[in-house]
This record gives structure tokens, sequence and C-alpha cells, in this order.
């Protein structure tokens, strides 16, 4: 399963065309660009497991750096700053990791 498959090439592309510099990623617009934010839960869930890379459930702060070449393998990584900021805006347990529940409620926010 691909992301393709979610969402649309076109509104990808333009989600990542935003975010090309570094530091300059922002969830909130990506999600809205790419098309996330107006998925239903149980869509957004879906997205969530194919960005979940090792399939443990949860998306670590190792996988979260890749998080736009999920999207398109040729994106750049997230920086340390973007990381670090996007895991504690969807950790809401603090257990260092984002679930389903978490991501989704982070997309729908």
């Amino acid at each position: 399963m691909s992301l393709k498959d979610f969402l649309s090439a076109s509104d990808i592309a333009a989600a990542l065309r935003e975010c090309q510099a570094a530091d300059s990623f922002n969830y909130k617009k990506f999600f809205q660009t790419c098309g996330l934010a107006k998925k239903t839960a149980s869509q957004v869930k879906d997205v969530f497991r194919v960005l979940d890379n090792d399939e443990s459930g949860f998306i670590e702060e190792e996988e979260l750096k890749y998080f736009l070449q999920r999207f398109d393998p040729s994106a750049r990584e997230l920086t340390c700053t973007e990381t670090r900021d996007f895991m504690a805006a969807a950790d809401h347990d603090g257990d260092g990791k984002i679930g389903a529940d978490e991501f989704q409620e982070m997309v729908h926010s």
C-alpha cells in the first residue's frame, strides 16, 4: 500500500514544495496541503500504518526524521529541530513515540 492510494500525487507534491527549505516544515500546513486533514479518522489511521515503516504500531523519532521521504523518496529529511517539534506536538502521553490515535488527533487538530 502506498500513500498515493489515499492522497493525490499533485497534493503530495504541493505539500512537499512548501517545506523544501530546512526548518520550514509545518505539520498543520503539510496535512492541509496534502489533503490528509480532510480524511476520516479511519483513513488517517490507514495512512499511519503506511508511515509506520517498521510496523511497530508506533512512529518513533528515528522514523519521524524520514517522514517526508515516506511521501516521496527524493524529499529531504526533517531537521533535528523539526523532528523534535513534530514529536512534541503528537506525543500526548510522553512515551517518546506516536501511536495511531495520537497521529489521528494531531492531523485533525
